[in-house]
């Protein structure tokens, strides 16, 4: 709703700048370009918010000159919506923008009014648009990065609880599901990059945000960390897939270290608004990274120690990204990855 509600809010205020500026008295274009323009310019960075609101302005300017130069009528109105669709393509907007500059297109073929009366209507609507993306109602930029944070960890638990099923049993199906997720993760983590561009410079430009920055600051400091790990993930689950088509035995002691690591992932993203899951987050981890240790020794096979050199990787990841998310840091961040693998909590051996 609140896009929407932001939306309807720049239309009136358009409409009523339009008017008391006296530009026109039924000023529809002013509040045409604000809608236009909010929806091309909301979810994205200042700069290229502009860009896009820019995009919109010379659109509707080009289609008026466009529509003076070669008449009207149907035929002419098909022109300008290819016109102003391949203009919206241009400039990189999204399947919203080429709809709404073909809605323009339309309107400017058959909204009568003068040229300048068309310009001034659609600067005032780009304009107010602009001041309330950025001044009046600015998006919140943690929202959006808490979800992306979720996504990556939540399809990091994915890919390490199929390849722990994987493991457990031997079926190469789970192995496969983990692969496909895998590259999900590689996915997210594009989107959690751009959401914290987004969120940083929606911070850094509008007023009321600028509160957030410490908290986004903390979402940030874990994006190397989680890129890290979701490149872990991928190299683990082609070798658990490897290693379940090769028919060797079925690993369900490594497989549960996988996945109390996934059970690490997942808790990971909770620890922002409750830090005392920060602990839970290093227990399962090293714990999980103990166990896959402990396993390899007593099986010394090449390919199950890559796979349990790969998931200790990927808890020492996991591990710095719980570490960079904490609002004061611990003497673990600054720990060398020698001086975490030797904290491990390795498992008591199993009776004979």
């Amino acid at each position: 709703m609140w896009p929407i509600v932001q939306t309807a809010v720049a239309a009136v205020a358009a409409w009523y700048l339009a008017v008391l500026l006296g530009v026109e008295h039924r000023p529809a274009f002013a509040s045409i370009a604000a809608v236009i323009s909010l929806g091309a310019a909301f979810g994205e960075r200042r700069q290229r918010a502009v860009q896009l609101i820019a995009g919109v302005v010379l659109g509707i300017l080009m289609a008026d000159l466009i529509l003076r130069v070669i008449g009207g009528g149907p035929p002419q109105i098909g022109l300008l919506v290819v016109l102003a669709m391949a203009a919206a393509v241009i400039v990189g907007g999204g399947e919203t923008l080429v709809g709404e500059a073909a809605v323009s297109a339309i309107l400017v073929a058959t909204v009568s009014s003068t040229p300048l009366v068309r310009l001034e209507d659609v600067l005032i609507g780009g304009g107010v648009a602009l001041a309330v993306h950025t001044f009046v109602f600015p998006p919140n930029p943690v929202t959006g990065v808490v979800r992306a944070t979720s996504a990556v960890f939540g399809e990091l638990g994915i890919v390490l609880r199929d390849s722990a099923a994987a493991l457990s049993v031997g079926d190469v199906r789970h192995g496969e599901s983990a692969a496909a997720a895998a590259e999900n993760v590689e996915l997210a983590i594009g989107e959690l990059k751009q959401a914290v561009l987004v969120g940083s410079d929606t911070a850094r430009w509008a007023p009321l945000r600028r509160p957030t920055r410490a908290e986004l600051d903390r979402y940030a400091r874990i994006v190397s960390h989680a890129e890290q790990a979701a490149r872990g993930a991928r190299v683990l689950a082609r070798n658990v897939q490897i290693y379940a088509r090769s028919g060797r035995p079925a690993q369900p002691e490594l497989g549960d270290a996988v996945r109390e690591l996934g059970l690490a992932a997942w808790e990971l993203p909770a620890q922002f608004d409750e830090p005392w899951r920060g602990g839970d987050v290093l227990r399962m981890a090293l714990q999980a990274a103990g166990r896959a240790t402990a396993v390899a020794e007593r099986h010394p096979d090449l390919a199950l120690n890559e796979i349990a050199g790969q998931l200790r990787s990927i808890a020492i990841d996991i591990v710095r990204a719980s570490e960079a998310g904490e609002t004061t840091r611990s003497p673990l961040f600054e720990a060398p990855t020698e001086e975490l693998l030797a904290a491990l909590p390795f498992p008591e051996p199993a009776p004979s």
